[in-house]
């Protein structure tokens, strides 16, 4: 295994069915706010890579029939304060983005070395508070997409 980080990772919404978004401070950034995300193992699939970092980061025990795969993907630069995690040489990542839908708010377990607070917004509330480009136009995205999405998804218990 490489002791540095893939350029490709996971962006992932979870969220209520009244649009309620949960957000996560980062550690040690101070109020950087944000969904989960987490870079590839290995050669897991990029499903596999939101499931775990969904419980890595969260405690919730998803399962993959209740994630969303919004085939959707955004390139963007590393910022330089994290561009070390990576090989030398590596200047940007590729993001996908899931969604995963949860009945209500529910606490969440933390990893306390990744995050330090979590809170639940609505929708609007949420795409204004996380510092990333690419994570707020998912969270505006979102109505949207769970309209378009026939039946709705089932919800993680």
């Amino acid at each position: 295994m490489s002791e540095y980080k893939q350029p490709v990772s996971v962006l992932v919404l979870i969220h209520t069915p009244a649009l309620d978004v949960l957000l996560l401070e980062r550690a040690g950034s101070g109020n950087l706010w944000q969904s989960v995300t987490g870079s590839r193992e290995g050669d897991e699939s990029l499903t596999a890579t939101a499931l775990r970092e969904v419980a890595e980061e969260t405690g919730i025990q998803a399962s993959p029939d209740t994630l969303v795969d919004w085939q959707l993907s955004n390139r963007f630069v590393i910022l330089p304060r994290w561009r070390g995690r990576y090989a030398p040489g590596v200047t940007h990542n590729t993001e996908h983005v899931f969604s995963l839908r949860v009945p209500a708010p529910i606490p969440v377990q933390l990893a306390a070395d990744e995050h330090t607070a979590a809170l639940w917004l609505p929708w609007q509330a949420a795409a204004t508070k996380v510092f990333s480009w690419t994570n707020r136009d998912a969270i505006r995205l979102l109505p949207r997409r769970l309209s378009a999405t026939q039946p709705p998804p089932r919800a993680c218990a």
